[in-house]
């Protein structure tokens, strides 16, 4: 599986179109324990993917603990990822471990996170800590509330390449043909602005 020059770990994310918005859940179909570095490594490429369809992305790295509340080494995996994304990715806008009611719900975020935050309350894309977590989660949403799922959408690959579940229905179709393409498009596009400024780097000064 080839994967492009910038992403260490090819992942996977569904699109969840709710009533009133549209999250990023990642990772919940492709790495089923991923390490803090992986876990680091998909919230960088969610967040650029949920930014490339209009989403601001706004990360929640979640666990059972919201920021110190509760310990253990699956915590520390989830405090150490969201290390790296600052590291890694300043820009990025990430906070965790934060627990999944702290991260969509501002009222329950003004309680268990003090001193304020830009993500808890307001998250859009939300990062699960394995894919048991994940895959569980998108499909309980989705059966409970009548969200449409996009996806997987997969990440890192040299070119579009998208999945659908056993289960998908004409418009689950329909929508990953719409995300597929639009993705080449962005490749595209991403392709012809390398190359020019390739061609500009050689040109004789």
């Amino acid at each position: 599986m080839l994967k492009t020059p910038d992403a260490s770990l090819v992942s996977s994310i569904f699109f969840m179109c709710l009533p009133d918005r549209v999250l990023v859940y990642g990772d919940c179909a492709v790495n089923v324990n991923p390490t803090a570095a992986d876990l680091a490594a998909i919230a960088i490429t969610s967040a650029d993917t949920a930014a490339a369809f209009g989403i601001e992305p706004r990360v929640a790295m979640l666990s059972y603990s919201t920021l110190g509340s509760g310990a253990g080494p699956d915590v520390q995996k989830v405090t150490e990822a969201v290390a790296l994304v600052k590291q890694r990715r300043p820009d990025i806008k990430v906070e965790g471990p934060i627990q999944y009611d702290a991260a969509i719900d501002p009222a329950v975020a003004a309680v268990k996170v003090k001193g304020g935050s830009e993500v808890a309350g307001r998250a859009t894309v939300f990062v699960f800590p394995d894919l048991n977590t994940g895959n569980n989660t998108y499909k309980a949403v989705q059966q409970s509330t009548g969200a449409i799922a996009m996806g997987p959408v997969m990440q890192g690959l040299l070119k579009p390449v998208n999945d659908l579940s056993r289960g998908c229905t004409v418009p689950d179709i329909v929508n990953t043909i719409c995300v597929t393409s639009i993705q080449a498009m962005q490749f595209k596009q991403r392709a012809g602005v390398a190359a020019a400024a390739a061609a500009a780097a050689a040109a004789p000064k």
